[in-house]
């Protein structure tokens, strides 16, 4: 099944701007796919402003969000996989959306093999 939050992220980013308000994720940062700047990393996370104001080249798509933002002066290419997103929302007046914490596929714990014995 598709996962609904990428669907979610473009919404929520379009009414944003719509409404003239400033897009921001907030990004979990332990997830090993993540391309953030490390220096602006505080207890594996980050918030991101994704207003078009601030990105150049943005990218929501269903498994990535990706664009070229600055940073102290620097232009810096991120990466952020979909289901590293925690939340989306104004930076104005904090309205938005939460996800549910994914955890990625090869950092999930293997389940036991068992065996029904007679």
């Amino acid at each position: 099944m598709v996962a609904v939050a990428p669907y979610l992220i473009r919404a929520y980013h379009q009414w944003m701007e719509d409404s003239d308000f400033t897009a921001h994720i907030l990004v979990d940062c332990s997830h090993k796919d993540v391309v953030v700047p490390e220096q602006f990393i505080q207890d594996n996370r980050i918030v991101l402003n994704i207003a078009s104001t601030a990105t150049q080249s943005l990218v929501l798509d269903n498994d990535y969000i990706s664009f070229k933002a600055r940073f102290s002066g620097q232009s810096i290419d991120i990466y952020i996989p979909t289901s590293a997103v925690l939340s989306i929302y104004t930076g104005e007046n904090g309205e938005g959306m939460f996800f549910e914490v994914q955890k990625p596929a090869d950092l999930e714990e293997e389940k036991p093999k068992l065996t029904l014995l007679d």
